[in-house]
């Protein structure tokens, strides 16, 4: 107690500077911890989200009540509509959020989908009847969710099932898949909690040097070499306490906002995203441990040996044994990009689950720690060379102090090395969730659209074209009757929207071939089939000889054994009952989600089919770009303020060295290229590695994860322009670091 007593006084007692020093070593502290508890309480978000969405999944059962299921997208969001229907009096079941069922002819739904009802009062064909009610929180997965509860007679619900209540174990649909959520969980860690430590490590060692000297005055007039550690380490703990609870704090503000305003694709309540008790405990207890380890490490030297500090002794070369980290690291990567090269299928398998995750946290790893020893030789090499004056200057003080170009540096190095793992999590995440075809396909109904509604589809922005397609009359009645569709397409849409197509004539109908694909029925030359009309009767077409060999992409309205016939020879009238309108644009998701928000504007009620696709797979790639961008943010907010702190530390700190080259006649401008060349020279090593590194690593998982794409090309020079702007940004900032005042009390006199 009376170390700490003695470190407070100190602290206190030191003037403005330490007020200063402490005041920024607190400021630091909150703003980790802020971003360590958002980044802990996003599981949390998401788990809250699934509790709700199972806790309102109707279950098969036995009651009086009889329900059926109804999930489409409208626009790019997913409508979920649970249709209920009594079958006799009596209690029924009741979901979460609602007092009651509604009953035939009642809507009950969420308030968003009461907002789209009300902006959009053509959508009321979705739910039909009278809104009654709305669905409370406890009933939604999240504030975005478009729900609702319809009642209607049992007559008009075919295919019911009864129910027996609502609530299962595990929802159906989460928000992120949970292979995916681990993925998504690491990738968060490499990118924001993996900057955070180095950032907190920063802050509780700002003025490194001038407290070490302080220590070593203390260590020479009797303090032991345990208490002088314990002075240091409780400086750093006090001002880590106030910056964590002021982290707590800030971040409960921002929940706040963020809750209301919300994520593209996911939203929650502000409940969601208030810490657990863990989480605080957490970061109320991890930031001041880890503040009192970096405390008791650097106060180290002043301990053991004061003397050396305060005559600013000769430095010990740093150690070489963090580059051993980036051997297994990087072999393991390597190894995975040459085997690939070498044709071989390295995807699946629970060996490389381990091994990649395992190699990108050891060359991470080996990037922070080797940093300094490879530094430290480059300068002394470039040294030894350097012809100019402030070069040789910047090169022998970073050859003498390589650690604290490290501190600058580390977390930008670690920003870019994730940045690129974040890549490849995206590109892996796109792969699997939508069509690997370079073209979209959208299926609607005839039935469901007007003529109007038709030619403004074809306007919707993405759209390259559109094509009718009708399938062939069938009685319904349980006979075996042969079926075929015919395409109202030229041969110019068949070229421009299928792999390959050959032998296509214009003004003729024929027949569509694939050789790699068996139709079910396969139309024969010389067959006759019905298509419906409007008035009742009965259109023919026969099967023509004439055929085109077709490759069409995946699913397709060019199906094989289909009739290519040219919209000036279709029959007239045909039923839409049997039509199809097939809207086809570029398959990338930007595109995709644009045009089925354009759908959802002009036909709301329509029922779309993102041939191919999967709405809830959209919806929740939307979620994880989200949340990785938050991550990249915070990472780069993370890896900036470690950089400015550490920069202004460094430039305060070297003041009297500063002084001293002024008093021998230095002028300004060589003391400015003095301090940028030595910010520049770690960080274009570090910069330079963490992209060869990262983008090493990035391909590994892509090569393991088994997708089509192996080597980001197009994200690599994103990745070298990133490093060309933190650079130029690094430059531009140290040039006010350096002041050529010259204070007498800068002066050291030792």
């Amino acid at each position: 107690m009376n170390t700490f007593v003695l470190g407070m006084r100190l602290l206190w007692g030191s003037g403005r500077r330490g007020r200063v020093r402490f005041l920024l070593m607190a400021l630091g502290s909150a703003l980790g911890v802020a971003c360590l508890a958002a980044v802990l309480t996003i599981p949390s978000i998401l788990s809250a989200h699934d509790a709700r969405a199972a806790a309102r999944e109707p279950r098969p059962g036995a009651s009086n009540v009889v329900y059926r299921e109804f999930n489409d997208p409208y626009g790019s969001q997913p409508l979920h509509r649970v249709f209920v229907a009594r079958t006799r009096t009596g209690p029924t079941p009741v979901p979460p959020g609602i007092d009651r069922l509604p009953s035939a002819g009642e809507v009950v739904v969420s308030p968003r989908l009461g907002e789209t009802l009300a902006a959009n009062p053509r959508a009321a064909g979705l739910v039909p009847g009278r809104v009654v009610g709305t669905i409370a929180p406890e009933g939604l997965g999240g504030s975005d969710d478009l729900y609702a509860y319809i009642g209607i007679e049992r007559a008009q619900l075919p295919g019911a099932e009864p129910l027996g209540g609502f609530g299962i174990g595990k929802s159906w649909r989460p928000v992120v898949d949970p292979s995916t959520l681990n993925t998504l969980r690491f990738t968060l860690g490499c990118i924001v909690l993996l900057p955070l430590v180095t950032f907190l490590s920063v802050c509780a060692r700002l003025s490194g040097e001038s407290r070490a000297r302080r220590l070593a005055a203390l260590r020479l007039v009797g303090l032991s070499a345990k208490d002088t550690r314990r002075v240091n380490a409780g400086e750093s703990v006090v001002a880590a306490v106030l910056g964590a609870l002021l982290g707590i704090v800030s971040y409960l503000g921002i929940n706040e906002f963020m809750a209301r305003v919300g994520l593209p694709g996911l939203h929650w309540y502000p409940a969601d995203g208030r810490p657990e008790g863990t989480t605080i405990a957490l970061c109320l207890l991890g930031c001041p441990a880890l503040a009192w380890a970096v405390g008791q490490f650097s106060a180290r030297q002043a301990a053991l040996s004061p003397i050396s500090v305060r005559r600013a002794g000769e430095r010990k070369p740093p150690k070489k044994f963090g580059m051993l980290l980036l051997v297994p690291g990087l072999g393991i990567i390597v190894g995975y990009c040459v085997l690939s090269i070498m044709g071989r299928d390295l995807s699946g398998g629970s060996a490389s689950s381990l091994l990649v995750p395992g190699a990108v946290l050891l060359t991470g790893a080996g990037l922070v720690f080797g940093l300094a020893p490879i530094t430290a030789w480059l300068a002394r090499q470039l040294a030894n060379m350097a012809k100019s004056m402030p070069v040789a200057l910047a090169m022998r003080r970073t050859e003498v102090d390589p650690g604290s170009s490290l501190r600058v540096v580390t977390g930008l190095v670690l920003l870019v090395f994730g940045a690129s793992l974040t890549q490849g999590v995206l590109i892996e995440l796109d792969q699997v969730s939508r069509r690997t075809a370079p073209l979209q396909e959208y299926a609607i109904r005839l039935s469901d659209v007007s003529p109007a509604q038709r030619n403004a589809l074809q306007d919707v922005a993405g759209v390259r074209t559109a094509i009718v397609s009708y399938g062939s009359w069938d009685p319904l009645d349980g006979t075996d009757v042969k079926h075929t569709d015919l395409v109202a397409a030229t041969c110019e849409q068949l070229a421009a929207y299928t792999q390959h197509a050959t032998g296509c004539l214009r003004g003729q109908i024929m027949q569509l071939r694939d050789d790699r694909t068996v139709s079910e029925w396969d139309p024969k030359a010389g067959e006759t089939y019905l298509f419906a009309l409007k008035n009742g009767r009965k259109a023919s077409l026969t099967v023509p000889r004439e055929q085109i060999s077709v490759r069409p992409w995946d699913i397709s309205v060019f199906k094989a054994s289909a009739l290519l016939v040219p919209p000036s020879l279709l029959p007239p009238d045909l039923a839409d009952a049997d039509g199809t309108l097939t809207l086809v644009s570029r398959a990338d998701p930007g595109t995709v989600r644009a045009v089925l928000d354009g759908i959802g504007g002009l036909a709301p009620t329509a029922s779309v089919e993102p041939v191919g696709i999967v709405i809830d797979s959209l919806a929740q790639l939307t979620v994880i770009r989200s949340l990785l961008v938050v991550g990249m943010v915070l990472g780069l907010v993370i890896g900036v303020s470690a950089f400015v702190v550490s920069v202004a530390d460094r430039a305060m700190e070297r003041r009297g060295q500063v002084a001293a080259l002024a008093l021998l006649g230095a002028r300004a401008g060589t003391l400015r290229v003095v301090q940028v060349v030595q910010v520049l020279l770690p960080l274009v090593v570090g910069l330079g590695a963490a992209i060869v590194a990262g983008w090493l690593a990035e391909s590994s998982y892509l090569i393991t994860g088994g997708g089509a794409v192996h080597w980001d090309w197009e994200g690599l020079p994103l990745l070298l322009a990133c490093a060309l702007g933190v650079m130029l940004a690094a430059a531009v900032a140290s040039v006010p670091m350096v002041r050529r005042h010259v204070d007498p009390e800068h002066i050291r006199r030792d």
